[in-house]
C-alpha cells in the first residue's frame, strides 16, 4: 500500500511510518521539519520512504505542493493519515485570532484539503481507500487550557463521520483514532505533577503507548477493518 502521512518527523507520526515500513508498505511523508530519526528511516528504507518538507499552515498550497509535485495521480494513494497538529494552549479569555487561525489551518483546514485531493486520487485510481484522522482525548474530556485545541479536533471528528457517509459507496472509509496523553514534543512543557494528574484520570493510570496507537491505525488502514467506517476508536488508557 501507498500511505500518505502528515507529521512524520517525530512522535506518533514517526512511529506510524516506522510500522508501515516494517510491514513492507511505502510511505509518503509530510512534515514541517526533518528530524534525525526520520533521516535514519530514510537511509534504512530508501526505496519505500519519500519525504517532503511542507508547512500545513498554508492549506491553499496543498494542491500544487503535495498532489502535483509530490504524489500525483500516477501514484495511487491507498491510505491518508491526517496526523499533524499543533496545540494552542491558553484559556479562552486570552484568545488570539492569529494563533487560533494558524492552529485551525494545520489541525482542520489542511486535513480537509488533503482529504479532498486524496479522495480524487482514490477515485481516479479506482482505489477502495482508507482515511484516518488522528484526534485527541481533549475533544471528549475537558482539560484546562485546551478548549481551542479541542474545538479543532472536534470539528475534524464531525468532518470524518460525514465523509464516511458521502464516500462509502465508493469503498472509501473514514475513521478517527482518539489517543490519550502521549509523551510527545507537543506535551514536553508539562510538569511531572501535571502529567501525574492526567494519568490519574485513566483506568490504566499511565500514559498512552505510542506503538498501540500506531498499531490501531495500521489495522484501520488494511483489509481486516474493511467493514469499519464512520467510527471513533479510543486508544487512551481508559480515560474516564
Amino acid at each position: 500500500m501507498n500511505i500518505l502521512i502528515t507529521g512524520v518527523s517525530r512522535g506518533v507520526g514517526l512511529e506510524m511510518s516506522r510500522l508501515f515500513l516494517e510491514n513492507g508498505h511505502t510511505v509518503y511523508g509530510i512534515s514541517r521539519t526533518e528530524s534525525e530519526e526520520l533521516e535514519g528511516l530514510e537511509k534504512q528504507y530508501p526505496e519505500n520512504l519519500f519525504f517532503k518538507i511542507f508547512d500545513l499552515s498554508n492549506p491553499e498550497d496543498i494542491k500544487q505542493s503535495v498532489f502535483k509535485e509530490f504524489v500525483n495521480n500516477q501514484i495511487p494513494i491507498h491510505v491518508l493519515i491526517n496526523n499533524a497538529a499543533i496545540a494552542y494552549d491558553d484559556i479562552v479569555t486570552n484568545l488570539n485570532y492569529n494563533d487560533l487561525k494558524t492552529m485551525f489551518d494545520v489541525n482542520l483546514y489542511s486535513p480537509m484539503f488533503l482529504t479532498k485531493y486524496a479522495i480524487r486520487n482514490m477515485i481516479y485510481n479506482r482505489v477502495s481507500g482508507s482515511i484516518i484522522h488522528i484526534s485527541s482525548i481533549s475533544a471528549h474530556t475537558g482539560y484546562k487550557g485546551l478548549s481551542m485545541y479541542a474545538a479543532s479536533k472536534g470539528a475534524l471528528q464531525s468532518f470524518s463521520k460525514n465523509i464516511s457517509r458521502e464516500w462509502g459507496e465508493r469503498g472509501i472509509r473514514s475513521n478517527i483514532v482518539v489517543p490519550g496523553y502521549m509523551e510527545t514534543t507537543m506535551n514536553a512543557k508539562l510538569t511531572q505533577d501535571h502529567k501525574n494528574r492526567i494519568f490519574k484520570r485513566t483506568a490504566l493510570k499511565k500514559e498512552t503507548d505510542m506503538r498501540s496507537v500506531a498499531e490501531t491505525v495500521m489495522f484501520l488502514a488494511g483489509e481486516k477493518s474493511k467493514s469499519i467506517t464512520g467510527q471513533e476508536i479510543f486508544v487512551d488508557s481508559g480515560t474516564l
